[in-house]
């Protein structure tokens, strides 16, 4: 597993350096932004990081759009309704 390139939170590439237990060394392959803690932090290329193998994925994925809050998806349904509503009544 020693100099595998894999993607940090499946977006940013990343090469293991070291694996020890429940922890791997990655050494950042790209610059990027991450948060650790609720706290922004700039990686810097070549910056070594202390990291959980959960977080590692051997190809680069997306994460999934973020759902719109439930209350905003039901508005934008009644919305549309209503528009569809006052047209047929303008056919009509």
């Amino acid at each position: 597993m020693i100099d595998k390139i894999l993607f940090y939170k499946g977006i940013h590439k990343v090469k293991v350096i070291t694996e020890s237990v429940g922890y791997y060394i990655v050494e950042a392959q790209e610059s990027f932004e991450d948060f650790v803690e609720g706290k922004k932090i700039l990686v810097k290329k070549g910056e070594q990081r202390i990291v959980t193998p959960n977080t590692l994925y051997p190809e680069m994925t997306f994460l999934p759009p973020i759902q719109e809050h439930a209350f905003e998806l039901k508005m934008e349904k009644k919305l549309k309704k209503l528009l569809a509503e006052k047209e047929q009544d303008i056919k009509d």
